[in-house]
């Protein structure tokens, strides 16, 4: 089908009894006159910023929702209006929220594009064309783990078919037969963009059919086609068919939305699309057939006109959320007592010596023990063992549904572990290196870190995220970076950096307890490093302060992760030379400990701050920043740092280690502040 080729109108009897038949015209009229009324008030501008409405469309939503089941997970795209109507959540829900009141079903703080009811398992719109595609193989992963008998149905466009998530999200799906159903509402324009101007293959089940899963396609603008091509869908992935890939072709009768002019499409084009609008198509079938009068159809018409009224009523006298909750729902509360089991202790007392890289694996060993919930995933972490072996052995003992093999699929599978978090699991997902979770920035901030705050406190997103940080193995610039400054800037994460055996494995116990989404930082050059633990199990660290690792009087050394053991051994060279430096080692980036490190700061009057990122927009920044807001006055000496240069890290030794901050450099830079060079 292309946009410029008209099929004719749907016709042939419907096969429905009466009271159903017209409950399908009756959910069509309620989205039509909804989203008219939007475009209204829009035009008034009680409704703001990005407006997509459904008109044209209404076939696909009042015949796919009927057809599935209360206990459904939906996922949505943001033209998800007539989804969330025909889902239950109530119209003076939704009109409330597309106001930004705090009556509306995300307490107005998601607006038109991300409308959620956690009670009704509607995952909500999002605004990332094609996000929340590896959000529903995440939620079906959950399903398929925990035994729940359901599935997930996720709509998206077509455009989104363009995406890396959609071939990410459809691999994963057909590859571990997660039960979703996939519903590509094909309305032929990616915004402006004609389908056959912006893919090369524009037969949409065919690219479907190549991941090997079954695939329908449907006419979009026939209510009674929709509803029987998806039951049938649904009953197969039901029966344990894998994912149904179902293409529903169908037309926007108004522009991509309320801000675009639709200079891109013939009025012709427009028009002759109109002939087959759903409404008046199937109202005609139904009076044909008997089913339906005239004056039936006005009593629907007019119910549904109250509906929208009310609706705006109920809008209009909603409240706007007080400014002193603005912070309100960023992170999950911590519960007063952790809802994960943390491993019994062993009890034979005493210190053993143990390896970074094991003491994350008696974490993670515990972890899996004590809580069916929890699971692992990643590139290489099954068979392999983990590209550093840090879960080496732990596919013998658990199997390969909890120590999962993904595809080098970054944005998939750390969105499919954020699906699985909201779908009630509390997954373990390891990024090989850092630079790789650029691939994922998306799913991690975009999703996990906004979506408890956007979605008014309904979700929680309680996924742990490891990756290796860090550079030092002569592996070039695309494996030694250190990034974690970047995510410790966004609202909603929580950011570790383990530089300890005992915080490796008792870091990653408290992140597993933790409702939020968290973030781990392992240096790379700490995986082989050796500590004394405990012979017991030690219990989960506090993850929120910084920790006082060296007592000094003269100078504050501020680090984190990697450059703890340079920074310890600076300040040992620093005490032969009568300087007494104190090492305050962060540990949680996110949020910072503003405390522990005042104290220090105040104690000793001078700081230098030790962090292997770039200099330019580093942690080390914002630590100074911190430090020059709260602390100024308590000072003698001027805040120093030392960072990585300013230069993509080299591959030769010796130019990768004068990238690096490195102990003499350290040394020099306390020397620099206290004026003994």
């Amino acid at each position: 089908m292309s946009e410029d080729k008209v099929p004719p109108p749907p016709s042939g009897p419907v096969p429905w009894e009466k009271d159903f038949a017209l409950a399908r015209l009756a959910d069509m009229l309620r989205i039509r006159r909804m989203e008219e009324k939007c475009a209204e008030l829009y035009g008034q501008q009680k409704i703001r910023g990005f407006l997509h409405l459904y008109i044209g469309e209404e076939a696909i939503a009042a015949g796919a929702l009927p057809a599935l089941r209360a206990d459904d997970n939906i996922v949505a795209t943001y033209r998800e209006h007539a989804h969330a109507l025909l889902r239950g959540i109530g119209m003076g829900s939704i009109m409330a929220e597309m106001y930004g009141k705090q009556e509306g079903c995300s307490r107005g703080r998601g607006g038109s594009m991300h409308l959620f009811d956690r009670s009704l398992r509607f995952y909500g719109g999002n605004a990332i064309v094609g996000g929340g595609l590896p959000l529903a193989a995440g939620l079906a992963l959950a399903d398929k783990l925990s035994g729940r008998q359901a599935l997930t149905a996720c709509f998206f466009g077509e455009g989104a078919m363009a995406e890396g998530a959609f071939h990410e999200a459809m691999n994963l799906a057909a590859l571990w037969q997660l039960p979703v159903l996939f519903c590509c509402e094909n309305n032929l324009y990616a915004m402006g963009t004609a389908l056959a101007r912006s893919q090369s293959q524009t037969d949409l089940c065919v690219k479907a059919a190549s991941y090997g899963m079954a695939t329908l396609r449907v006419d979009g603008m026939d209510v009674v086609a929709v509803h029987a091509a998806v039951q049938h869908a649904a009953q197969q992935v039901r029966a344990g068919g894998g994912p149904v890939f179902v293409e529903l072709q169908t037309y926007r009768f108004r522009a991509h939305s309320m801000f675009d002019p639709d200079l891109y499409r013939d009025k012709q084009e427009v028009a002759a699309w109109k002939t087959r609008g759903p409404i008046h198509t199937y109202t005609a079938r139904l009076k044909a057939q008997g089913l339906l009068s005239e004056d039936e159809f006005l009593v629907l018409d007019a119910a549904a006109q109250a509906e929208v009224d009310a609706a705006v009523a109920f809008a209009e006298a909603g409240t706007w959320e007080p400014v002193e909750d603005l912070l309100r729902d960023v992170y999950t509360p911590q519960p007063s007592s952790p809802s994960l089991p943390l491993g019994e202790g062993r009890g034979e007392g005493g210190l053993r010596r143990i390896t970074y890289r094991e003491a994350l694996r008696e974490a993670l060993r515990e972890a899996l023990q004590a809580d069916p919930r929890v699971f692992l995933m990643g590139e290489d972490v099954g068979r392999y063992g983990g590209t550093y072996a840090v879960s080496k052995g732990l596919l013998d003992e658990f199997g390969p549904e909890r120590i999962r093999d993904t595809p080098l699929s970054e944005l998939g599978f750390v969105g499919a572990g954020i699906g699985a978090a909201l779908g009630g699991m509390r997954p373990i997902v390891e990024v090989m290196t850092v630079n790789f979770s650029l691939l994922a920035l998306d799913p991690i901030v975009n999703t996990a870190a906004m979506l408890r705050h956007m979605s008014g406190g309904q979700f929680s997103v309680p996924i742990v995220i490891r990756m290796a940080t860090g550079a030092g193995r002569q592996v070039a610039a695309q494996h030694s970076n250190s990034f974690e400054g970047w995510y410790a800037h966004v609202p909603g994460l929580k950011v570790l950096a383990p530089a300890t055996v005992e915080d490796a494995r008792g870091m990653l116990k408290a992140a597993l307890a933790d409702p939020n989404p968290v973030l781990i930082f392992e240096h790379a050059q700490l995986y082989n490093m050796e500590g004394e633990m405990p012979d017991d199990a030690s219990p989960a660290v506090d993850i929120h302060s910084a920790r006082v690792r060296r007592a000094g009087t003269d100078v504050s050394l501020i680090t984190h992760g990697g450059s703890l053991s340079k920074t310890l051994q600076a300040a040992e060279e620093l005490a032969a030379l009568g300087i007494a430096a104190e090492v305050v080692d962060l540990r949680v980036l996110r949020p910072l400990d503003d405390a522990t490190i005042m104290a220090s700061v105040r104690k000793c009057r001078r700081a230098v701050v030790i962090d292997e990122a770039w200099r330019s927009g580093s942690l080390a920044a914002e630590v100074m920043a911190r430090i020059s807001e709260q602390a100024f006055f308590d000072l003698d000496a001027p805040l120093a740092r030392v960072c990585s240069e300013e230069v993509p890290i080299p591959y030769a030794r010796h130019m990768e280690e004068a990238a690096l901050p490195q102990v003499a450099k350290i040394v020099a830079a306390v020397r620099a502040l206290m004026g003994t060079t």
